[in-house]
């Protein structure tokens, strides 16, 4: 089998199409006035933003700053997913951003209680749902269904997380099973996660990153000429990247901090048996719709990691912080005047920061 990502297979195994050769990346101006005139952002993938030296330093400035925080946080999504599961669980994580996450959590149990638990990346797409031959796959592969965990990074507005319910609904049928429609996630700022690591909406340093934080695999990719009706869902291996790829050390850097968690990972989930979807944000996205006059909701992406995901693959139309000041949100700074796009105070209730995407009939 040849190499796809440049994660080792013991980490996670790739429930996906190479279509490195049958894709060619778009620039983001261009890619957004298709998604803007009806094309599926699914069936495209962005050129990939080469990040400015000063930028790359402040990711690893953060990774180095946040590393402490970010082991707790995955040790705290790891014990509540292996009571939730009885010890048994099955990693499935969401690619992208669920695929570096859904790794730690894994070398996490391995770590600390010597389970090798199975962990797969597998595609869901907005408006189109999960990959049913990944999950076929991972069932006929003597999974019992109600043992898989789905896992991403975190949660912006809800969108993957409403997704993942509308697609167990589906699968529950398809395969005569139960399926958890539960998403745990490292962060989730605005309450739309039962199974969290934690509340903060605070910066992981896989959003601030493209593929070189994501084991170099594109987003994923579901098109007609491109995926038959019994491959898996598309994805690219950029291979020419490996001389800029921090994937790994990213992972190892993580995990380095775990066992000085240990302490702090019981103390914080000794009592624990569930977490509350309170959906906190909403008011959030209702405040900037209104008075942005923003006609579809898909334009507004709050929460550090998706207003970093806006500033590195889409075209900004505003970004808005809850203080120029804020310290923790000055790789978004940093990314907003490489990209000459104009920053603004809002008086969020739950989020940091939110990006707004540019209306291609105001161009």
């Amino acid at each position: 089998m040849k190499e796809f990502s440049t994660y080792s297979k013991e980490d996670v195994i790739f429930l996906l199409k190479d279509i490195s050769n049958m894709i060619v990346e778009e620039d983001n101006l261009t890619r957004e006035r298709k998604i803007q005139s009806g094309t599926h952002y699914s069936e495209m993938i962005p050129v990939e933003y080469q990040v400015s030296e000063e930028y790359l330093t402040l990711y690893r400035e953060k990774l180095k700053e946040n590393k402490e925080k970010l082991a707790f946080s995955i040790g705290v999504m790891s014990e509540k997913i292996l009571k939730r599961h009885n010890q048994k669980p099955v990693l499935v994580s969401l690619a992208r951003a669920g695929t570096p996450i859904g790794i730690l959590v894994k070398r996490y149990i391995k770590q600390r209680y010597n389970l090798d638990l199975p962990h797969y990346t597998i595609s869901i797409i907005r408006d189109r749902g999960i990959d049913i031959n990944a999950i076929k796959y991972i069932i006929e592969n003597h999974h019992d269904s109600k043992n898989i965990q789905f896992i991403d990074g975190w949660t912006g507005k809800g969108t993957i997380a409403n997704e993942l319910k509308k697609a167990c609904i589906e699968l529950n049928k398809i395969f005569k099973m139960d399926f958890d429609s539960s998403l745990a996630v490292l962060a989730d700022p605005c309450g739309y996660s039962n199974v969290y690591g934690i509340r903060e909406d605070f910066l992981i340093p896989s959003a601030c990153l493209n593929s070189t934080v994501s084991g170099l695999i594109s987003r994923t990719v579901l098109r007609d000429d491109l995926i038959g009706k019994d491959d898996f869902h598309g994805a690219k291996y950029y291979r020419e990247l490996k001389d800029v790829d921090e994937s790994n050390n990213y992972i190892d850097t993580i995990e380095s901090c775990f066992k000085g968690q240990y302490k702090n990972i019981d103390i914080e989930v000794k009592n624990w048996t569930n977490d509350k979807i309170t959906q906190i944000g909403n008011e959030d996205i209702i405040n900037i719709k209104e008075k942005y006059d923003i006609k579809d909701i898909n334009f507004i992406k709050p929460g550090v990691g998706e207003t970093t995901r806006v500033l590195l693959r889409r075209v900004p139309y505003k970004i808005l912080v809850d203080d120029l000041n804020n310290e923790k949100l000055r790789h978004i700074l940093v990314l907003a005047k490489e990209k000459n796009v104009e920053v603004e105070e809002f008086d969020f209730k739950a989020y940091s920061c939110c990006g707004i995407i540019k209306q291609m009939k105001d161009i």
